[in-house]
């Protein structure tokens, strides 16, 4: 296991590309390293492909990465892991070399469902090839009504698909659906997400961009309202490591271990459970 560098002044090493033996080129300058490399863009072929703090399956999951998106790879092992950057949100580990290929197409659509499926022909009785959760970029080819065809020959439900431009205009709509997911530390998908993995998703799905942890959401989202503000649709309540969505002044969203699921709960009496646990709320932010 390669230990993460550490940064020479602000740079975060979950987003940023050095280890002592190796770092991203245009880092030089930036960070102390044996070597620097040029990357080469891959695209996810995989319905999702978790990146981990070091090349081994048990690895701490950080993340997930979702079919159709973007990484730039910096080194490929021998036991068949590539470290590289996510061009989306910038967060760096190891991901399965085998999820990763040349980019393909530009995507056109996006899954705008919690979970859709992929067929390999135009009929729903046939088995579906793989799942595929909100947030997945496809390349859509044509039309054969009720499925859009990906260039790769995969059909998939229209109705679950939107043209990659159009966005979502409410965040904790996208958010409700997530309700009942599991909740899995790093996750990022309707199988099992986490609580800032659910705003990064909701927020995207908006076309409005997001980092992925809560500490980083916390600096960056919005506006700071205070630890006390009357809560809106669509704010943002941080604690120390969590964050909750604001579905309106009484209640809130959020992907939790209390109940290990994505649940909707009242604002103050989870806002009260928190603190109790030796967490209070530390800002509430709006767009």
């Amino acid at each position: 296991m390669v230990e993460p560098l550490a940064p020479m002044g602000p740079l975060d090493p979950r987003v940023t590309p050095a280890r002592p033996d190796l770092a991203a080129s245009h880092l030089a300058g930036k960070v102390q390293a044996a070597r620097f490399v040029d990357g080469e863009l891959r695209e996810i072929v995989d319905p999702q492909a978790p990146l981990r703090r070091s090349p081994a399956p048990d690895a701490p999951l950080d993340t997930e990465a979702l079919k159709g998106e973007r990484v730039m790879i910096y080194e490929n092992n021998e036991e068949g892991w590539s470290w590289g950057q996510l061009t989306a949100d910038g967060y760096v580990g190891w991901l399965p070399t085998a999820a990763l290929r040349p980019p393909g197409p530009k995507p056109t659509h996006r899954v705008a469902v919690a979970r859709t499926l992929v067929f390999p022909g135009p009929s729903i009785r046939l088995p579906p090839l793989e799942g595929l959760s909100l947030g997945c970029t496809l390349a859509i080819e044509r039309t054969e009504d009720p499925f859009g065809v990906m260039a790769a020959n995969g059909y998939v439900p229209a109705r679950h698909l939107k043209p990659i431009d159009e966005k979502e205009t409410d965040l904790v709509a996208v958010a409700e659906a997530f309700v009942g997911v599991p909740y899995l530390w790093g996750g990022k998908t309707s199988l099992g997400l986490d609580c800032s993995a659910l705003v990064q998703l909701a927020l995207g799905a908006c076309g409005i961009p997001c980092p992925r942890d809560s500490d980083m959401q916390e600096r960056t989202l919005g506006a700071a309202l205070g630890p006390r503000a009357d809560l809106k649709r669509g704010d943002f309540v941080f604690w120390k490591g969590h964050v909750a969505i604001a579905r309106d002044a009484m209640s809130l969203i959020h992907a939790n271990a209390f109940h290990m699921a994505v649940t909707i709960e009242p604002a103050a009496s989870t806002i009260a459970r928190i603190h109790a646990a030796g967490d209070p709320v530390r800002i509430v932010r709006r767009l």
